[in-house]
């Protein structure tokens, strides 16, 4: 039976040309040779790669706040960057669909997230008078990222128009 349903939905699929949908790869930036893409679009959806904080002040310690700066630093330095990356591919924040948010315990704070701080950067962003589209949204406490200090990484989903 479970051959028999699989088979239907791969019919259903192909007779809705799913599988033939064109995928178009974006690379990083710079000519990273890290391995992964800079974004991924299929049927009209683009997938962005998630986004961490560019350094704030890269003379201070590294893994510093003043390296990295706060949590709502961070969020408009990686909210900044998405808008830079879909505007390279004909979109705006508008387009933004769903956005998935990281958010790193601040020491400042005890080791809670700074969900006060993210939604000061977020808001300069989304539900702004010239900017009213609102994406569907999580926002996760997690354990780490890539680099001590940083607070922020988020990943978007746009759609085309």
């Amino acid at each position: 039976m479970k051959s028999l349903t699989k088979l239907a939905l791969l019919s259903l699929c192909v007779a809705s040309g799913s599988l033939l949908a064109e995928v178009k790869r974006y690379p990083l930036p710079d000519n990273s040779t890290f391995p992964i893409a800079n974004a991924v679009e299929v049927n009209k959806l683009v997938f962005e790669s998630g986004k961490v904080p560019a350094p704030k002040d890269p003379k201070a310690a590294k893994g510093s706040v003043e390296f990295w700066g706060n949590t709502e630093e961070q969020t408009l330095s990686v909210l900044s960057q998405i808008e830079s990356s879909l505007k390279q591919k004909g979109l705006g924040m508008g387009d933004v669909i769903k956005m998935t948010v990281f958010l790193v315990g601040d020491p400042a704070l005890g080791g809670k997230m700074d969900f006060a701080g993210f939604m000061k950067g977020y808001t300069q962003y989304f539900g702004t008078k010239e900017q009213p589209a609102l994406p569907a949204r999580s926002a996760v406490q997690i354990a780490g990222l890539v680099a001590e200090g940083m607070l922020v990484e988020i990943e978007v989903i746009a759609a085309r128009p």
